[in-house]
């Protein structure tokens, strides 16, 4: 019974996040793209929750400004 209800929950929780992303631009999902592996980065350079977040913020800056239109 248990493996059910994880499986279950992985699906819901895949849908909920692929749904959740089908109205964004090309430059909002480079924005969400970069915060996370930024935050990962952040996370394997230091470790806490300080350097995650600031990893997060910097990786979002840098995935906004990279996937910008270029007019």
């Amino acid at each position: 019974m248990d493996i059910l209800k994880l499986v279950s929950t992985a699906v819901l929780l895949s849908a909920l996040g692929l749904s959740g992303c089908s109205g964004m631009t090309h430059q909002e999902k480079g924005t969400v793209a970069g915060a996370a592996v930024g935050g990962v980065a952040g996370n394997v350079l230091c470790g806490g929750v300080l350097c995650t977040g600031a990893g997060a913020v910097v990786g979002g800056v840098i995935g906004h400004e990279i996937t910008k239109d270029k007019k």
